[in-house]
């Protein structure tokens, strides 16, 4: 099949060059978001440069000439792979068969741009991946296939993302193509009864609250490492928590307990968190051996208000 892509960032780019490298399907076309000045080339349009592939970057998809261009690639098919932009019908149905696309979550569930996120802050033991055909709606559209992945209890956004669905997302694009190149597809309608919608996690929503249950501190932890970053305070300048892990203690919560040559302990309920890396202010992310030496801190100090 003749494929156009449209997307962003490395997941884009892995999608762009697994496709390339399989050889069943040719790409016909690369989309992607607007250079934005003084950062770095985005990874698929340096990938699709790499392979000798056109490059297109409309910041408006109605625009009557890019839904001319976009027909004369003349293609069976559009994959959207981490896509910013809204991509409404009119360009969605110029390729012969139409457009898919993928999505981190169990959709109609955690429809949104925050879809890894809340899941694990919210405890949830299970999540997955969606390929999906879109409508004008956030995350709407017809199903085509799924993925699941677990859980763990000591998984982080990062781990789940990276570890888990970002090479699985790029396998399940590749047989997501093939069932449209079956010729029937599934289209599974979406079970509205069971769709929510989360916005963006950011540093507003993960405060850390040292009074919450541990089990709800390190959700919200885990859940933003590496972003947002939950944070609290210490003597008044923000403290972003990292790497840590769950830990006896006792005392008053939003107190340091406990503090060794590689970590230091806050009290929260029925419980503390042993931190393990961690960033103050604008600094540098670093390991907590190295805040302790530097803050010189001992048991005692508070954080958070």
């Amino acid at each position: 099949m003749r494929i156009v892509i449209n997307g962003q960032q490395a997941f884009g780019r892995a999608c762009l060059d697994a496709i390339v490298a399989r050889g069943t399907d040719e790409v016909v076309a690369v989309y992607t978001a607007p250079d934005v000045e003084g950062r770095p080339l985005d990874p698929i349009k340096q990938a699709a440069l790499e392979h000798g592939l056109p490059v297109h970057q409309p910041a408006d998809y109605s625009d009557g000439a890019v839904l001319d261009g976009l027909r004369a690639h003349d293609a069976d098919l559009m994959v959207l792979a981490y896509v910013t932009l809204f991509i409404p019908e009119a360009a969605r149905r110029v390729p012969k068969s139409g457009t898919i696309c993928f999505h981190p979550s169990l959709l109609p569930l955690h429809r949104g741009p925050s879809s890894i996120n809340w899941p694990i802050i919210w405890g949830a033991e299970h999540t997955g991946l969606t390929i999906f055909w879109p409508d004008d709606g956030l995350d709407e559209g017809d199903i085509l296939l799924q993925k699941q992945v677990a859980i763990e209890p000591d998984d982080t956004l990062g781990s789940v993302y990276f570890g888990k669905i970002f090479e699985l997302g790029v396998s399940a694009v590749l047989e997501a193509i093939d069932l449209v190149r079956s010729g029937s597809p599934p289209r599974i309608a979406q079970d509205e009864s069971l769709a929510t919608y989360e916005s963006w996690c950011r540093a507003g929503d993960v405060e850390i609250d040292w009074k919450r249950s541990v089990g709800e501190v390190y959700n919200l932890i885990r859940g933003s490492n590496p972003q947002p970053g939950a944070w609290t305070t210490l003597d008044g300048e923000t403290l972003q928590i990292f790497d840590c892990e769950k830990a006896p203690a006792s005392g008053r919560v939003g107190r340091v307990c406990a503090v060794d040559g590689e970590s230091f302990t806050v009290a929260a309920g029925r419980g503390g968190i042993r931190v393990r890396r961690v960033r103050l202010g604008r600094g540098a992310k670093v390991a907590a051996a190295d805040f302790i030496r530097e803050a010189g801190l001992e048991p005692g100090r508070r954080l958070g208000t």
